[in-house]
């Protein structure tokens, strides 16, 4: 595995911070951020977002949330993965 880190939430307090990664080997955006409260996760999850496309959560998917002031490392990460070639068309993969 070839994680490489992006950056993290400098401004959350207690070492809990949303943490952004790049794995080159599978060419994926990591992003380690907060649970969605009930409420959230409810709409979410009972929403059909997609027309068409099942409602719901996958057991093999989870929802996070991030800070917008995490924006840049966001930049940061697609830019990267860009610079590295993972970012190809559909067609290609």
């Amino acid at each position: 595995m070839s994680l490489r880190f992006v950056g993290i939430d400098p401004d959350t307090p207690n070492g809990g911070s949303p943490t952004v990664w790049l794995e080159d080997e599978k060419a994926e955006i990591v992003i380690q951020g907060w649970l969605p409260d009930s409420e959230m996760h409810t709409e979410i999850a009972g929403t059909e977002w997609v027309e068409g496309h099942p409602i719901g959560i996958p057991g093999h998917e989870g929802v996070v949330r991030v800070p917008v002031r995490m924006i840049p490392y966001l930049r940061k990460v697609c830019d990267d993965a860009e610079r590295a070639g993972l970012c190809r068309p559909a067609e290609e993969r």
